[in-house]
């Protein structure tokens, strides 16, 4: 589990891609934008890109993130692909683990299954999903399952139930959270860790703590044998300063309309984001995870400090850019400043 250093000792760098939608786009559209940025973050050297379960809203594309890996999977060679992640009360556990199993059946050894607990949109639409129970016992319980029916090795069957495909391919299970919640139920189960700082990062250092202190290397459970951590912030980069900050204005009129509940499609950058969003709002959005703009040292500095307070494995990346293509240089200066090595066809 533990991924290679780069050559000067960095982390990992992965991504998480929402699907975003620029005002404008179809969806087929701000699919093809994701499609093209895993391309490139593949070339990059980027470690994983993880799609995030959204629904019911025009911001986002991702509902249906085992289609949108396959549909990534085809024209990528080496980064990984997973959920970031299914929240596993909207699915039977049994319909995750064919999906995924058939994914990991498609792409070996590339295959991701990161696991969260809320609903991943607002309650009519997650009672329209037919919202099984969110609470930790049942959720502990449904990974227990998907551990036995992607497992590598041993009983690979749950009464007389299999998963086909999906057994013996051996799919690494994650869990998410943003709360103490789910990092009890990782400790519990001894699954690596993934925090949502890049949205709610307010109870990172204690998860964290709680995590590492309660994992439970010989759990039945258990993918890694010891805890691994990755969490999440907002990154852009520009070539300047300036650049950067103005780009992220799109980011701040996002998370402002999300925080009033009348979330839209991503909005062109401004020259004075307080003309378009009421202060209390842009307060709240300035507030919305841990982030870092600016120019690509800068950026790569911020990353590292981050890194190194909260004693990271791997760190995931998220953008959003009006332009998706000021997503995708923002990918080629950070991996440039992170020191990651592209890879070589052939």
């Amino acid at each position: 589990m533990h991924a290679q250093r780069t050559n000067g000792g960095r982390v990992p760098l992965s991504a998480l891609d929402l699907v975003p939608r620029s005002e404008g786009m179809t969806p087929a559209e701000a699919i093809a934008a994701s499609k093209r940025y895993a391309e490139r973050l593949d070339e990059l050297g980027y470690h994983r890109l993880w799609v995030a379960e959204h629904h019911n809203t025009g911001t986002f594309m991702s509902s249906a993130t085992a289609l949108l890996i396959a549909h990534l999977g085809h024209d990528t060679r080496r980064i990984r692909l997973g959920s970031g992640g299914v929240m596993l009360p909207n699915h039977s556990p049994l319909m995750v683990a064919e999906y995924y199993g058939t994914l990991a059946t498609l792409f070996p050894d590339r295959i991701d299954l990161g696991l969260g607990r809320a609903p991943g949109t607002d309650p009519m639409t997650a009672a329209a999903l037919a919202r099984r129970s969110a609470e930790l016992d049942d959720v502990a319980g449904d990974v227990a399952m998907l551990s036995r029916w992607l497992g590598a090795e041993g009983d690979q069957a749950v009464g007389s139930v299999r998963a086909v495909p999906g057994a013996g391919t051996g799919v690494p299970l994650w869990m998410l959270g943003s709360s103490t919640g789910g990092a009890a139920v990782a400790a519990a189960l001894g699954l690596p860790f993934s925090f949502a700082s890049h949205f709610a990062p307010a109870q990172l250092g204690q998860a964290l703590d709680l995590y590492r202190q309660n994992f439970t290397a010989d759990a039945p459970t258990a993918q890694v044998d010891a805890p691994y951590v990755m969490a999440g912030a907002n990154v852009l980069v520009a070539p300047t300063q300036e650049e950067a900050e103005h780009l992220f204005t799109t980011s701040q009129q996002m998370a402002a309309a999300i925080r009033s509940g009348r979330p839209q499609a991503l909005q062109p950058p401004v020259e004075d984001v307080t003309r378009v969003v009421p202060e209390e709002l842009l307060q709240v959005a300035n507030q919305h995870g841990v982030r870092m703009v600016g120019s690509p040292d800068r950026v790569a500095e911020q990353l590292q400090a981050f890194v190194d307070e909260y004693a990271l494995d791997e760190v995931i990346t998220t953008t959003y850019t009006f332009d998706p293509a000021m997503r995708v240089r923002s990918a080629e200066l950070l991996a440039g400043a992170w020191g990651l090595s592209p890879v070589q066809d052939g």
